[in-house]
């Protein structure tokens, strides 16, 4: 009976951590108009994984997008925008 209990609280304890991680994620796409050269993506994309709470981030110098996942109970999306403007390229979320 104590090893069943032990199962059945390691189980909810599994799924309570599980839909409170994934009700912290998010994910957001930043026009970033100012990238115009091959090594712009990689600042941008420095710049936001900098960021305490962002768990990915990736730039794209064709589109001139910036594709963000992150935390949104360690960090705002104003943090995200501010970090590309600080790195040089101002940014705005436009999904």
């Amino acid at each position: 009976m104590e090893k069943m209990m032990k199962k059945i609280t390691l189980f909810t304890l599994m799924i309570l951590t599980s839909f409170g991680l994934l009700a912290k994620q998010q994910t957001i796409i930043l026009s970033v108009p100012s990238m115009n050269c091959v090594t712009c993506p990689y600042t941008v994309k420095r710049a936001l994984n900098n960021v305490e709470g962002v768990i990915d981030a990736s730039a794209n110098l064709e589109t001139k997008q910036a594709v963000v996942t992150f935390d949104n109970e360690k960090i705002s999306t104003e943090h995200l925008t501010e970090a590309t403007t600080n790195a040089g390229y101002p940014s705005f979320i436009i999904k």
